[in-house]
């Protein structure tokens, strides 16, 4: 409770980020492309026949290319992750805009383009935020934290968070990695049939 809380303020204070309208809500996925996690999300986003945008990491798009291209061509959104998964409060802005551009790099290198940044862990100095916007990067958190990636945490409890925090325009934070593969799997339908239930639209950022 006390993370989501954190997470929430962050959010409403954050100088730069996605401007939210209307009753839509954002399925986002961090941390992927991953062989043994991705390929099952995507199943599952065709089944309900969703978009949703996934936030990847540049070691995993070069290690994983077939797998970043099954996103891509099943008509999800994309975004930057930063290279290694680095927090940004461990790094100066130079080291850091610096991993941001080489997962850029590898983004487009295999046939991809986006303008949208997750810092990893949402973790960075403002002025290494203020830097990214001036690159043109598109800064995007969260507002309903599922932690996923936490194996005390059941799928019914990832459910309750997301059906007792959604708003119109939350911004809906899962993981496509193998921590949170199981867990995640689980519960990701019970979610979209929730908000298809209370009449949300689903939409990419």
């Amino acid at each position: 409770m006390v993370i989501n809380a954190i997470k929430s303020l962050i959010q409403r204070l954050y100088p730069y980020g996605i401007a939210r309208k209307g009753k839509a809500v954002y399925l986002t996925f961090d941390d992927g492309p991953i062989p043994e996690v991705t390929p099952n999300v995507l199943a599952v986003l065709d089944k309900y026949k969703v978009k949703a945008t996934f936030f990847m990491v540049g070691d995993n798009i070069d290690k994983y290319p077939e797998v970043f291209e099954q996103v891509l061509k099943a008509g999800h959104s994309i975004g930057n992750h930063s290279y290694n998964h680095i927090k940004g409060f461990r790094f100066s802005t130079e080291a850091y805009l610096a991993n941001v551009a080489r997962c850029q790099e590898a983004i487009e290198r295999h046939g991809g383009h986006t303008c949208l940044f997750r810092p990893p862990y949402g973790r960075t100095f403002w002025w290494q935020r203020r830097a990214l916007v001036k690159r043109g990067y598109t800064i995007c958190l969260w507002d309903v934290l599922t932690r996923d990636y936490n194996p005390r945490r059941t799928p019914e409890a990832m459910l309750a968070t997301v059906m007792r925090q959604t708003r119109p325009g939350s911004i809906i934070n899962f993981h496509d990695s193998v921590k949170s593969n199981e867990r995640m799997l689980t519960v990701l339908p019970q979610v979209i049939e929730w908000l298809q239930k209370e009449g949300y639209e689903i939409a990419t950022l």
